[in-house]
C-alpha cells in the first residue's frame, strides 16, 4: 500500500506539469502498470495529494488512579472475572468503606461503579498477564499453522483410498503425567485399511516426529498421502508443516479437545500400543531401543495376523446407537482387497505373507517384552521388579508351552495389575433395611431358625414387598452373615473374657520385692 501512494505521489506529480501530449503517454504507462481503469487513473493523477489523518488522541475516562483501584478490589474479591466483579463493586465499596480498608475520592467513586464489564477486563488485562512473573502464551508461528491446517473431523474421512494415516503420540510415563523426559511412541494408523505403525521416541520432539513419519513412510507397503493429527505442538511447527509440504502430504488436524475426532487411532493406542507395552514408566535410550524391538518385530504380527473389525454405518434412534461393521479382516487382506492398491503392491503383500511365521513372531515379541518390561521394574517401576527370565529359543519348546500358558494366568510381560481400591458401596438397595430388626429379633429368639420360615413370615407380614420371595437368596447370604459373626463374637469374646481375667489375677497378687523373688525357693 505504500508503495503504491509513493508511486501514485511521483507520477500524480509529473502528470499534473506535463504538458497534453505528454500527459497521454503518462497515462497510459501509469494504467499498464497499475492495471486501473482508465478515468479512475484520471482522477487519481489529477488529485491534489491529502495530508496524512492523524487520529485524535484519546480521551481517556479512567485514569491510573481508577486502575489502582480497580485492582485492589480485583484481589479483594479473589480475582474475578470482569461480569461478576462488575456486579459485585458497589458491595464491596461499601463493606470496606464501613470497615475503613478504602477511601475513594468522589470522583474516583464514580468511574469506579459506572465502568463497564468489558472495560474492567480491558484495564486489568496487563494485571493478569504478570501473574506468577509469567505471561499468557503470544500466538506465534505455531498458532499460525494452526490457522492454515483444515480441520478434518471422524465424519470427514469418506472411505477415503489407503494412504491417509491418522497421527497420535503415547507418552510411557507409568501413570498420570509428570514433569521428565520420558520416551514417546509416534502410532499410525491408516484409516481405510487399519495398518498400523509404531515408532518410539526418547523424548517428544518435532525432528523426531518427522524422522519417525520418513521411517513410516519407507516401511508401508504403499504409497503415504496424508497425515491427520491432533492440536499438540509436536506436530503444529515449521518443521512437520515443511516436511508434508515438500512431500505432499494432504495435513489436517481435529477439532481442540475432540479426541473423537482421531477415533481410529485413538483405538490402536489401547487395543495395541498399552496391549503390547503396557503402562510401565520408560525414559533413556536403552528403553527407547528395547521399544523400538518391540515395535520391530510385532508391526508384521499385527498388520498380518490380527484381525480388526471396521464401523460400516452408525444410525441413532434416540439415545440407542446401532452399529454395524464388516467381517473381521487383517490390515494386509484390506489392502489385497482395495481396489486402489496396484496389483504390485498386492503381489508383494501375498509373497511377504507366504514367508511369515505367527508363532515365531509371537515368541520373539514376548521376548522383547520380557526385556522391555525388566527395563521397565529395573530403574523407574515402583512396583515388584520384574525377573528377567531367558526368552525361549525352541520354537517346539514355544509352541508346547501356548497350551498350557492359560494356567499361568497373564503371559504379557509388560502386564500389570491395574491398582483398583475395594468396593465397599452397595450398588443396589438392600431390600431388608427396614424389616431387619425383626429378623434379627427372630434369630436370637431361634438361632436355628430356618431361612424359608422366615422369608414366609415376612411374606405374611408384608406381602407387597415379600410375597414373591425373590429375596429368599439375598436372606439366606445375610443369615449365614449374621449367624457367622455371632460365633465369632462368642468365641473371641471368651477369650477377651479370659484375658481380662488373666490380667485382673496379676494386678490383684501380692506383689515381691526383689530381694524376695530372689530368695524365695521354689517348692
Amino acid at each position: 500500500m505504500a508503495t503504491r501512494k509513493e508511486l501514485i505521489e511521483a507520477v500524480g506529480q509529473r502528470y499534473r506539469g506535463a504538458s497534453k501530449g505528454d500527459r497521454a503517454k503518462i497515462l497510459d504507462e501509469f494504467v499498464e502498470l497499475t492495471q486501473y481503469h482508465r478515468k479512475h487513473a484520471i482522477r487519481v493523477l489529477t488529485s491534489a495529494p491529502r495530508e496524512p489523518h492523524r487520529r485524535p488522541a484519546r480521551n481517556r475516562l479512567y485514569d491510573e488512579a481508577v486502575r489502582q483501584a480497580l485492582i485492589v478490589l480485583w484481589e479483594t474479591a479473589d480475582r474475578l472475572c470482569g461480569k461478576r466483579l462488575k456486579a459485585l463493586i458497589p458491595v464491596l465499596v461499601d463493606a470496606m468503606e464501613r470497615h475503613g480498608h478504602l477511601r475513594l475520592d468522589a470522583e474516583i467513586k464514580v468511574k469506579v461503579l459506572s465502568v463497564s464489564a468489558a472495560t474492567i477486563d480491558r484495564i486489568l488485562r496487563d494485571t493478569r498477564e504478570q501473574i506468577d512473573g509469567q505471561r499468557k502464551r503470544r500466538t506465534g508461528v505455531g498458532a499460525a499453522i494452526r490457522r492454515s491446517i483444515p480441520v478434518r473431523t471422524f465424519a470427514d474421512w469418506r472411505d477415503p483410498p489407503p494412504g491417509f494415516f491418522e497421527v497420535d503420540m503415547v507418552e510411557h510415563c507409568g501413570g498420570p503425567k509428570t514433569d521428565g523426559n520420558y520416551v514417546h511412541s509416534l502410532v499410525l494408523t491408516d484409516i481405510a485399511s487399519g495398518w498400523t505403525e509404531c515408532v518410539a521416541m526418547p523424548v517428544r520432539n518435532q525432528l523426531l516426529v518427522v524422522q519417525g513419519l520418513a521411517k513410516v513412510a519407507a516401511d508401508l507397503p504403499f504409497a503415504m498421502l496424508g497425515v491427520d493429527t491432533d492440536n499438540d505442538s509436536a506436530f503444529m511447527n515449521q518443521t512437520v508443516f515443511d516436511y508434508c509440504k515438500e512431500l505432499g502430504l494432504e495435513q489436517t488436524r481435529s477439532r481442540a479437545y475432540k479426541k473423537n475426532d482421531q477415533a481410529w487411532v485413538e483405538q490402536k493406542n489401547g487395543s495395541i500400543v498399552r496391549r503390547l507395552v503396557g503402562y510401565g514408566r520408560l525414559s533413556g535410550r536403552a528403553e527407547t531401543e528395547a521399544l523400538g524391538e518391540l515395535y520391530a518385530v510385532s508391526r508384521l504380527y499385527i498388520n498380518f495376523f490380527q484381525p480388526s473389525f471396521k464401523l460400516k454405518s452408525k444410525t441413532r434412534d434416540g439415545a440407542r446407537v446401532h452399529k454395524k461393521y464388516y467381517a473381521p479382516m487383517t490390515p494386509s487382506d484390506r489392502l489385497i482387497c482395495s481396489p486402489n492398491v496396484a496389483e504390485t503392491t498386492k503381489v508383494r503383500l501375498r509373497e511377504q505373507f507366504t514367508t511369515l511365521d505367527p508363532v515365531q513372531l509371537l515368541q520373539q515379541i514376548r521376548a522383547a517384552q520380557q526385556v522391555l518390561a525388566h527395563h521397565a521394574a529395573k530403574s523407574h517401576d515402583p512396583a515388584p521388579s520384574v525377573p528377567c527370565v531367558p526368552p525361549i529359543t525352541d520354537i517346539a519348546t514355544f509352541l508346547s508351552s501356548l497350551s498350557r500358558a492359560w494356567e499361568g494366568g497373564e503371559v504379557r510381560p509388560t502386564y500389570r495389575k491395574p491398582a483398583g481400591a475395594t468396593r465397599w458401596w452397595r450398588t443396589r438397595a438392600d431390600p431388608f433395611e427396614h424389616v431387619w430388626p425383626v429378623i434379627e429379633h427372630w434369630l436370637e429368639t431361634d438361632p436355628t431358625a430356618s431361612v424359608n420360615a422366615m422369608m414366609e413370615r415376612l411374606a405374611v407380614m408384608v406381602p407387597d414387598a415379600y410375597a414373591g420371595k425373590a429375596q429368599l437368596r439375598t436372606l439366606q447370604r445375610r443369615t449365614k452373615q449374621w449367624r457367622a459373626a455371632k460365633a465369632q463374637d462368642l468365641i473371641l469374646g471368651h477369650l477377651a473374657r479370659s484375658a481380662n481375667d488373666r490380667e485382673g489375677a496379676t494386678s490383684a497378687a501380692p506383689s515381691l520385692s526383689i530381694r524376695e523373688a530372689t530368695t524365695t525357693s521354689p517348692r
